[in-house]
């Protein structure tokens, strides 16, 4: 007989419906994937026994109340409510949640949170002296509210020990994949991905955003289209003498208004555009690296493990097998 994980996903009003729906999916698919042997039993819990109302505005009908949820868990899954302000959503901080969880959690063979439910783990001490993420626009919020967690907020996910956080929406599904790779292997989680028609998971340590998106638009045009020929052209010349020739700038004048617009150095953007442009070869073909390399500006397959190394920590090879898309 298949052993019988019991697994919790806490539901509450506002409640962001994918991050409830995305895992409740993974999990179901492992059990098909397996034949049963997965061994997922998911159950909804709420405050009470009446529909959630999600920020969807679909209504979810939860299995248990949190009064209800007893003995040994073996995943308790937490995602998150978010209030709207001027100045950007704010991560809601529900007491009855927070009140469950600090009871709840000890019972659990291990804890997860999906996008700001991060805070609610943060707000039960769940996270105290553990590094941590979330979605990116609350993550000043969280370091802010809780100094005692040491927040990033670039990585899909975190794993510090028996507790799990995860990034914003879609990351739950990474989460999720990761946390049934864990308890079941790769080869399962592949499965699960493909039923899915998505990666087989993105990495931990995988930025939640590509380079043009993780910096915001420039206030100066030139530096939005120079950022466009960098992401185009990753092959050409890109030292700082020839962006700054580009634009018609001294370099020391060019690498001052870069940096300003940008937040980092122009040796810096094009590294990390040029791995971005790696990454989509290495996923989307079988070329050789010493190619790949050259495609992408990095010149030699040493240096393309170096640059793979230093911002995914990981190797051309394994990130190939990991990601790739095509047969």
């Amino acid at each position: 007989m298949p052993t019988t994980r019991r697994v919790v996903i806490a539901v509450f009003p506002d409640v962001d419906l994918l991050d409830v729906t995305g895992p409740a999916e993974v999990f179901a698919l492992a059990n098909r994937e397996t034949g049963g042997r997965a061994g997922y039993e998911v159950r909804l819990a709420g405050p009470d026994a009446g529909p959630v109302t999600t920020s969807a505005g679909v209504r979810l009908l939860p299995d248990l109340t949190f009064d209800q949820v007893d003995g040994v868990l073996d995943t308790l899954l937490v995602p998150g409510a978010v209030d709207p302000h001027p100045d950007g959503p704010v991560a809601r901080i529900d007491p009855e949640v927070v009140a469950w969880l600090r009871t709840a959690a000890p019972r659990a063979r291990r804890v997860a949170s999906v996008c700001v439910g991060a805070h609610l783990l943060a707000a039960a001490g769940l996270l105290d002296g553990r590094t941590a993420t979330t979605h990116w626009s609350t993550a000043a919020q969280l370091a802010a509210d809780h100094p005692e967690v040491t927040v990033d907020p670039d990585p899909i996910f975190v794993r510090s020990g028996n507790v799990w956080t995860g990034a914003g929406i879609s990351a739950c599904m990474d989460l999720a994949l990761a946390l049934v790779a864990d308890d079941h292997g790769e080869e399962v989680a592949l499965g699960v991905a493909r039923q899915l028609v998505m990666y087989l998971k993105r990495q931990g340590g995988q930025s939640q955003f590509s380079v043009p998106l993780s910096t915001p638009p420039a206030t100066r045009r030139d530096i939005d289209e120079l950022r466009r020929h960098i992401a185009d052209h990753p092959e050409d010349d890109l030292s700082a003498t020839a962006l700054a020739g580009r634009m018609s700038l001294s370099e020391r004048h060019f690498a001052r208004v870069f940096r300003q617009e940008t937040g980092c150095t122009p040796a810096a953007y094009v590294e990390a555009s040029r791995v971005e442009a790696a990454r989509r070869l290495l996923e989307g073909t079988d070329l050789p690296l010493d190619r790949v390399a050259a495609a992408c500006g990095l010149g030699s397959v040493e240096t393309l493990h170096r640059a793979l190394r230093k911002q995914l920590a990981t190797t051309p090879a394994a990130y190939r097998r990991r990601f790739r898309t095509n047969p």
